[in-house]
């Protein structure tokens, strides 16, 4: 019988050293193997949410470590949870289940730290095709990490070392004789759960399981069989033999993203990824994980990419920016607005850094065309919606659906507008009406039903609006149109004072003169000749033809924008200069806003 979670698997012991280990399995056993490794306190249900969703794909095994779950402990204890006998457990494990073939190693807190061992001993080269770690390092990197920073100090690495110390309170008291066993099986054991919902926001249910304070008591040996012998005496040759994937949570509150700087030196073949999330991701980030996983096991699966080159290198051969590739690859970005311009390029941006794209427009079938172009250009999965962003019923459906088939967004980009030109008087109310229907509450739709999922899901996200350099610019010729871009920019600084605190960031992309197609469309109020109409669009498109500032730019400041969680981003020059000049001289703005433009 299969633990909670785990319903319709194969369960299996597997006998090594005297002590039984609890299997379990899904999915195809004839397809590539996928062996996930849980962390402590954990058991193997921690992986439950992301075992069935590889298990579509893969054949998918998860094990109770040794003293964990339904596996039983070696005795005695000390002595019994070396990394050596764990590496037995997992060779054990190996060969049972994928016996002519190399598994795809995935590890999570201590199952990282043990599966590190795995990679970098020379008994399993050969039996490891890949190895991707979540929020646990290399016990022997870690000790190298220290002893590098005390025998050359310098300000900043004193500071890396004083801050992994404060993250790393709980190695020291796990050190502690009894009172960790004392703790866990009395109230700490007990109040675990509402523990992680709160601060983790782990979603109640079946996990943990009932064997929590006994796992979390027996574990503890892990950290003093373990942890000083490694930190004192750190292996020179643990180089890693089969490819790593990295993901490293930035919201983690146990392990500081400095402890990865130098491991560049001991994995020849790298890619890191980064998530803004806390440390039990595989609880609440499965469908970001089993993504990531995927694309990793399905790269070292294929004959023609046995040597594949990292991810940096790869985006930056490719005019990627590393950073891009590492913060975006695999998470789920939805664009309105996308079948051309700004949305477009926006789109395809970020799924050459590996993100999965929802391009969104009421254009169906640009919004198709734009989805399969993302995913020639690198989008790992992307998908078209028709959408008008005014009708909020249709938004609440999207989002619905979203969320249903495709997941959580990661980064939202408000980016579908329209535009009009005309004085106040010469503008109806109709007109206003449909200006400020896309413009500003496209934008209220999108932020509403969007940031509530990801402000429900509490592991932080990023919203982006697009505004325009006239939110700040008054214009006598533009009154509606700055008046909706405007609501959105204060819309944006309001957002973005009350979703901080659910590290949910909010931009404000404010662009100038771009060329794209917006100007084909743009209403002219007054002006009842369609032909007269046709004349000025075409005027205005060649004055942005020759201006000639491409939307791909832009593009770049949006990712950018979410990388360094900017609030407020002018794009082009006369952006910047407008936006400079409302802070310091706006008298002169206000002058300018007099000028009427030629028809």
């Amino acid at each position: 019988m299969a633990g909670a979670g785990l319903e319709g698997a194969r369960e299996r012991r597997v006998r090594t050293g005297g002590i039984e280990l609890c299997v379990a399995e899904l999915g195809d056993a004839d397809r590539p193997t996928v062996l996930l490794v849980h962390g402590y306190p954990d058991s193997k249900e921690v992986w439950s949410e992301v075992a069935v969703r590889l298990a579509e794909e893969f054949h998918v095994v998860l094990y109770d470590v040794r003293g964990h779950g339904r596996s039983t402990a070696p005795a005695p204890l000390r002595g019994g949870f070396t990394l050596e006998k764990l590496t037995d457990d997992f060779l054990a494990v190996a060969d049972a289940v994928s016996p002519d073939r190399p598994v795809h190693l995935v590890g999570h807190d201590w199952g990282s730290v043990q599966s590190w061992e795995f990679v970098t001993v020379r008994r399993t080269e050969g039996r490891i095709a890949s190895f991707t770690s979540v929020s646990g390092p290399s016990l022997d990197h870690f000790g190298h990490w220290i002893k590098s920073r005390m025998t050359r100090p310098t300000p900043r690495r004193v500071g890396q070392l004083l801050g992994q110390g404060a993250k790393s309170w709980y190695v020291y008291m796990l050190h502690t004789p009894a009172l960790p066993e004392l703790a866990w099986r009395g109230p700490l054991g007990r109040r675990w759960p509402k523990l992680l919902e709160r601060v983790e926001r782990i979603p109640a249910g079946d996990y943990p399981t009932a064997s929590l304070p006994d796992d979390a008591a027996t574990g503890a040996w892990l950290y003093r069989d373990n942890v000083r012998a490694r930190m004192l005496r750190p292996r020179p040759d643990a180089f890693a033999h089969a490819p790593v994937q990295l993901i490293t949570p930035t919201g983690d509150a146990f392990l500081s993203e400095r402890l990865y700087d130098d491991l560049g030196t001991w994995v020849p073949e790298l890619t890191r990824r980064s998530l803004p999330a806390k440390h039990w991701v595989p609880r609440t980030r499965p469908d970001q994980l089993a993504a990531w996983i995927t694309d990793f096991v399905r790269t070292h699966e294929e004959p023609a990419a046995r040597a594949p080159r990292p991810v940096a290198e790869t985006a930056a051969r490719s005019g990627v920016r590393p950073e891009y590739a590492e913060r975006f690859g695999g998470q789920l970005v939805l664009v309105t607005g996308a079948a051309g311009g700004i949305g477009r390029a926006t789109a395809f941006a970020f799924a050459e850094a590996g993100a999965r794209v929802v391009a969104v427009d009421r254009d169906a079938e640009g919004a198709a065309r734009t989805a399969e172009m993302a995913r020639l250009i690198g989008a790992p999965d992307a998908w078209g919606e028709a959408v008008d962003v005014s009708d909020e019923q249709a938004m609440e459906k999207l989002a619905a659906k979203v969320a249903a088939e495709y997941g959580i967004v990661d980064v939202l980009v408000n980016n579908a507008g329209i535009g009009l030109t005309g004085s106040f008087f010469e503008t109806s109310s109709e007109e206003w009406k449909r200006v400020l229907d896309v413009n500003l509450w496209g934008v209220i739709h999108g932020c509403r039903v969007f940031g509530a999922q990801m402000a429900e899901r509490g592991q932080g996200g990023h919203i982006v609006n697009t505004a325009s350099a006239a939110a700040f610019q008054p214009s006598r010729a533009l009154s509606a149109y700055s008046t909706s871009k405007a609501a959105v920019l204060m819309l944006s600084e309001c957002l973005r004072a009350e979703l901080a605190g659910r590290d949910i960031g909010v931009s404000a992309i404010c662009p100038g003169i771009v060329n794209t197609g917006i100007t084909a469309t743009t209403r002219f109020a007054g002006v009842t000749d369609p032909a007269e109409e046709k004349r000025r669009q075409r005027k205005a498109s060649r004055l942005y033809g020759l201006r000639n500032y491409p939307p791909e730019k832009v593009a770049d400041a949006i990712l950018g924008a979410v990388l360094h969680d900017r609030a407020v981003v002018p794009v082009t020059p006369e952006a910047h200069g407008v936006h400079a000049l409302s802070r310091l001289a706006p008298g002169v703005l206000r002058t300018l806003a007099r000028w009427q433009p030629p028809a």
